[in-house]
């Protein structure tokens, strides 16, 4: 279908009064307005409930270009021309045009620059943080992907610490919720207050934000509060709003949760429930640190030689980097590979090697898959490469599956864990070979 443009102010929306009827549960009834002035035509969003992207950048308002891309919910659109837009467009990853654009010379550009950023954000980090950077990497390439993480480790391993160094080197706005058994979920998403208008003397609800209206979050021992508070995350995490009452609230982008657990102490905590668990696109383990680091730690804590940590990256570059992650294109190759070794993961699986069959009750689901892409692409961005390879998805695969699968008696008896039967699975699962395409 082609929607024509044919008058200088056009509305978009789920709303039958709009020009442009849009069937679209995540669109908005009146969600953005296409405006022409001068011949020059651009898109305006009109305060929708999930927002509005232009070439795969949160924007507010826009001017447009030949095949500019336009998403509106889970619909998306490409301008053609002054006067034409075409209707949703199905595949996730449009083919560009043969010219580059502005925006694509930008990501590019940036991409480029992102190993000596890179190394200039673990520079800022290490001046409060010492040593973990693998755990520095995996959340940096947490965030790039767009995803949420999961800390898991001791206390006193600088958990707090290390979240909120990273929010202040990337200048994001930060806020940290202690979950404990009497916290509510009101208590996160925030709450409505009645009070009387001063003019006119009347009662009215006003909505009080909660925490989670930040740009990074840590939910500090996630496992101390009920189910029906850890729930309160669920929307706020897969779709960036807040519903209270009966409106919608969107949040900040970027919307990056860290939430921490202890592995120890389990009398009196609830577990996150398996569904929950797969909405967490890494699991973290933060480790001991090593001698020469814990000595520095103990020197450095102790004394007044501690420095503040500086901006490398500002909130728009964080979003052009998000933007530029999933532009990253992915050969068939790297997707059979990163799919092969989800697949390895069920043991119901004909194709599963022994190691699965044996220990693993339940295995990864497809979200497993596109985490595995998504996180070699952030990888591969951080790196300063516009290609994806298999030894990304390697590097992924010990965070992305390590809480997705789910060993039986024989393997808890025997002592066998998730992230030895991980590493067996690296070893048996081989890289595609040309004639698995013909």
């Amino acid at each position: 279908m082609e929607y024509e443009l044919d008058r200088s102010a056009v509305l978009a929306g789920s709303s039958k009064t709009c020009h442009i009827e849009i069937l679209d549960e995540t669109v908005s009834g009146e969600h953005a307005r296409f405006e022409r002035s001068g011949g020059t035509w651009s898109v305006r969003d009109l305060g929708s409930s999930n927002g509005m992207l232009v070439n795969r950048e949160p924007v507010d308002f826009a001017p447009l270009s030949p095949r500019d891309l336009i998403e509106l919910g889970n619909t998306e659109f490409e301008f053609l021309d002054s006067t034409a837009v075409a209707a949703p467009v199905k595949s996730e990853a449009p083919v560009p045009p043969p010219e580059m654009k502005e925006s694509d010379l930008r990501h590019l550009e940036l991409i480029q620059d992102m190993q000596r950023r890179t190394e200039l954000i673990r520079n800022e980090i290490s001046k409060l943080v010492i040593g973990q950077r693998a755990v520095i990497d995996q959340i940096l390439m947490c965030l790039v992907a767009g995803g949420h993480g999961l800390l898991v480790g001791l206390p006193g391993m600088a958990k707090t610490l290390m979240v909120s160094t990273v929010a202040r080197v990337l200048d994001l706005g930060f806020k940290r919720i202690q979950f404990t058994p009497d916290l509510m979920p009101s208590d996160i998403t925030g709450t409505e207050i009645l009070e009387t208008d001063r003019d006119t003397n009347e009662k009215v609800f006003r909505f009080i934000r909660g925490p989670v209206f930040c740009n990074m979050l840590l939910a500090d021992e996630i496992n101390r509060t009920p189910p029906k508070t850890q729930a309160a995350l669920l929307e706020a995490m897969q779709e960036k709003r807040v519903t209270v009452g009966n409106e919608t609230f969107k949040l900040d982008a970027p919307f990056f949760v860290l939430a921490t657990q202890n592995p120890i102490e389990q009398e009196g905590t609830y577990p996150l429930p398996e569904a929950q668990m797969d909405r967490f696109m890494f699991n973290i383990w933060v480790d001991y640190p090593g001698e020469e680091e814990e000595e520095e730690i103990v020197g450095m804590t102790t004394s007044q030689n501690q420095t503040e940590p500086e901006i490398v990256l500002s909130q728009q570059e964080v979003l052009q980097l998000q933007a530029a992650a999933i532009r990253i294109p992915v050969s068939p190759h790297v997707i059979k590979y990163a799919i092969r070794l989800t697949r390895s993961t069920r043991p119901d699986n004909e194709e599963s090697p022994e190691v699965t069959k044996k220990y693993v009750t339940v295995g990864a689901g497809p979200r497993a898959g596109q985490f595995l892409i998504l996180g070699a692409k952030a990888r591969a961005l951080l790196d300063g490469r516009i290609h994806v390879s298999c030894a990304d998805v390697r590097a992924t695969a010990l965070p992305v599956l390590r809480h997705r699968l789910y060993t039986n008696f024989t393997a808890d008896s025997e002592g066998f864990t998730s992230v030895e039967i991980i590493d067996k699975l690296l070893d048996v699962v081989i890289t595609p070979e040309e004639s698995d395409y013909r």
